[in-house]
Parts: C-alpha cells; sequence; structure tokens
C-alpha cells in the first residue's frame, strides 16, 4: 500500500500521456495522495480538467499562472512530496534535468526536490539510444534517480522497437517495491569493490579483463538508497557516482585494492567483493617499453594477493563477506569451494556459458550460493534488478 504516501506525477508531451490518468486511479486506489505538474505541452494530450478531477488536486502547469496558491509553487510542492514520478519523461526533459536547465514548471520542479526521482521515458527508438538520451540517463543514475525502462513494441511513429512507457500497473509495482523496502539498512557500513584491476608490464601494456564495474556500482547506489554509508572501492571503470554516502576510492591494481580494503575492512558490517581482481601480474615490470621482438617472448607472471581469502580469515562473527564467482566451467563446483575456503557468507555465482551474463553486459543471470551450499536461481535481469535481488538477500541472511 501507499497509504499516506504523496506522490508527484511530472508529465512531459507524449503520445502516452493517455496512460497517466489510468496511472492515477491506481495511484489512489493504493492510499496515495497524487499532485500533477504538466508541461504545456503535455496538455496537448490530457485536459486539465481530466487530471485534476483525478487527482482532487489543482493541477500546476505555469510558473506564473495567476491562480498558484504561492509564487514559489515549484518549493511547496518539493516540500510536499515524497516522490516525484516523471511520467511519460520526453527526451528534453531528461536532457534539462541532467544538465541543469530550469526553464518551465517540470525542470524547475525537479531542481528544487531532494527526495526520491523515478523516470519513465517515452519517445522514439532512435532517440531512446541515442548517444545524447543515453549518457544524460546514465549520468542521472549514477546519481541515485531511478530510471523505469521503456517497454519494446509499437511506436506513435510507426516503428517498433523500444520506446513505449512502461505500464501503469508496472510504474505502480515499482513505486510499492521501493515504499516497501525502506530503509532497511540505515545506517550500516558497507564496503563495496568493483571493476577490473590492471597489473603494469611495462609504461604502457597491463593485463586486466573485461570487467565494467557496472554490477558494483548499481549494488553501492542501491544500497546507499536503502540508507547504507558505503565505501566503493572501484577500479579503472568509466563509470560515475554522486550520491552523498558514497564514498569511491580510486585504485588501480590488486595491490592497491589489497591496501584499501584492510584499511576499511574491520570498520564496516557487510563487504560485498564484486570486483574482478587480476589473478596474476608480471614479476617485474619494465622500465621502457618492450620492443616487438621477431619471435616469441617471455614475461614471468606472479600470483596477485587473494583479497578475499585474507578478508575471510579477519571476518569477525558480527561481520558478513560476499563474493562473486564468474565461471566457465563446473560451475557450482567451483563456487562452492570458494565459500569454504574463504569463509563466505554466500557467494554470488554467474557463468560466460549464459547468454547475456558476465561482462560486457547490461544484464546477468545469477544463482546465489550460502555457506550451507543452499541455491537460489534467478532469471536474466537487468543488473539494476539483479543488484536489488542480491541486496535483499544481504539483507535476509544478515538479520539472521
Amino acid at each position: 500500500m501507499l497509504k499516506g504516501k504523496k506522490i508527484i506525477i511530472g508529465i512531459t508531451g507524449s503520445i502516452a500521456a493517455y496512460k497517466i490518468p489510468i496511472l492515477i486511479r491506481s495511484l489512489i486506489k493504493e492510499g496515495a495522495e497524487v499532485k500533477i505538474v504538466a508541461t504545456k505541452n503535455a496538455l496537448e494530450f490530457v485536459t486539465k480538467m481530466t487530471l485534476e478531477t483525478l487527482s482532487k488536486n489543482k493541477l500546476y502547469y505555469d510558473v506564473f499562472d495567476k491562480d498558484n496558491d504561492y509564487s514559489t509553487e515549484h518549493i511547496s510542492m518539493a516540500e510536499w512530496g515524497d516522490v516525484l514520478l516523471i511520467a511519460p519523461a520526453s527526451a528534453n526533459i531528461i536532457g534539462k534535468y541532467a544538465n541543469g536547465i530550469a526553464d518551465d514548471v517540470l525542470s524547475t520542479l525537479l531542481l528544487a526536490f531532494t527526495k526520491k526521482v523515478f523516470i519513465a521515458p517515452a519517445m522514439n527508438t532512435g532517440m531512446y539510444n541515442s548517444f545524447p538520451v543515453q549518457k544524460n540517463i546514465k549520468y542521472l543514475e549514477s546519481n541515485g534517480i531511478s530510471f523505469m525502462a521503456p517497454a519494446y513494441g509499437d511506436l506513435a511513429c510507426g516503428t517498433v522497437g523500444d520506446g513505449r512507457m512502461e505500464e501503469p500497473e508496472k510504474i505502480v509495482g515499482a513505486l510499492l517495491e521501493y515504499v516497501n523496502r525502506g530503509q532497511d539498512l540505515k545506517n550500516r557500513k558497507i564496503l563495496i569493490t568493483a571493476g577490473p584491476t590492471q597489473e603494469s608490464i611495462d609504461p604502457v601494456r597491463f593485463i586486466t579483463n573485461h570487467s565494467s564495474g557496472l554490477m558494483g556500482f548499481e549494488m553501492a547506489r542501491i544500497c546507499a538508497e536503502r540508507g547504507a554509508h558505503v565505501t566503493l572501492i572501484a577500479g579503472p571503470v568509466n563509470l560515475s557516482i554522486a550520491m552523498p554516502t558514497v564514498n569511491r576510492i580510486n585504485v588501480v591494481t590488486a595491490n592497491q585494492m589489497r591496501t584499501v580494503c584492510l584499511e576499511h575492512f574491520e570498520h564496516n558490517d557487510i563487504t560485498i567483493m564484486a570486483a574482478a581482481v587480476a589473478d596474476y601480474m608480471s614479476e617485474d615490470i619494465s622500465a621502457k617499453k618492450i620492443k616487438k621482438q621477431p619471435d616469441k617472448i617471455s614475461i614471468k607472471l606472479v600470483k596477485t594477493p587473494d583479497i578475499l581469502e585474507e578478508l575471510g580469515k579477519k571476518k569477525r562473527n558480527d561481520q558478513m563477506l560476499v563474493g562473486f564467482a564468474l565461471e566457465t566451467d563446473n560451475e557450482l563446483n567451483n563456487a562452492k569451494l570458494k565459500v569454504k575456503n574463504k569463509n563466505l557468507d554466500f557467494i554470488v555465482l554467474n557463468s560466460l556459458r549464459d547468454k547475456g551474463a558476465g561482462f560486457k553486459h547490461l544484464t546477468n543471470k545469477i544463482t546465489i550460493i550460502n555457506k550451507h551450499f543452499s541455491l537460489k536461481v534467478f532469471d536474466l535481469k537487468p543488473k539494476s534488478k539483479v543488484a536489488v535481488d542480491i541486496v535483499n538477500e544481504i539483507i535476509a541472511t544478515y538479520k539472521k
């Protein structure tokens, strides 16, 4: 139920605005109080009378409307609402929000709103997948804004593809999930590692892997949203996160990651080791670029420190330690050995044999194996939703 929750719906100019009356009724049925903010273009698709009749509240659509209750309506609305939902969200409003532009009622409200924001995009496939829109979405997500990815189907322009605004019942479901999970990690201290490490061979070459770091960053975001204070130790990745309760520490090598992990481990309640640490490094790093040889060359490799095993030995009874395993064969047995040998509470297993899982994907398919070797198998999902599954399992296990 959404009883007692105050939800603001921001509507932009899109044919998908016809779904908003259904959304308003569904939210009110769940017990929410709803107010509407609409751009002037939005009112080309849905009427002021319809929105005010269904929401039982006055519509806010003009910064300087003489009938506004206050001259600073965007501030009073921002203070009133618990959640701000932009649906349908055009490429224009996403771009304004990402770049701090406030030139109408909705963009002005967005900049004044300091609580949870959800965005449900609706636009042509080409627009949605364009570089500027995807860049803006990724930037907003890195700052804790939740996106409800558009569905695949027939679009108003006559094409078929991604771009349909998510259906009202699924939007309501996402809001219910957010409200119901609340701040169940409030004041918990969580250490998360993410991304690859780079182990130099010479000044221009290094050993690494294909990890993007996305899984670790998504978990950091979810944990922070749910009240935790997060220390995120990140290898070299092209990701950003700008949330006040996330302290990001950048490292490059396995030894650097080990040093920072050991420094922070004892001060955290929960540690999630999602980084793909290189297993080997060059024994001798050449001070000069190794020139191309006419035949073969040999580089002697030595093992990097096993950070997870070291932390497992240091783990106290009041701490929780979660590991990750990316395997290509004999997956379950290899993962179970890691749980046992490294003193883990559970391990998150994914296999490169599963289509859409592992590195270089926005999706993942995981199996969680706990210290009693019980298994939970999950379907292929976006990594943002996989992060929620993992964090939910952490909460359920930590409370036992």
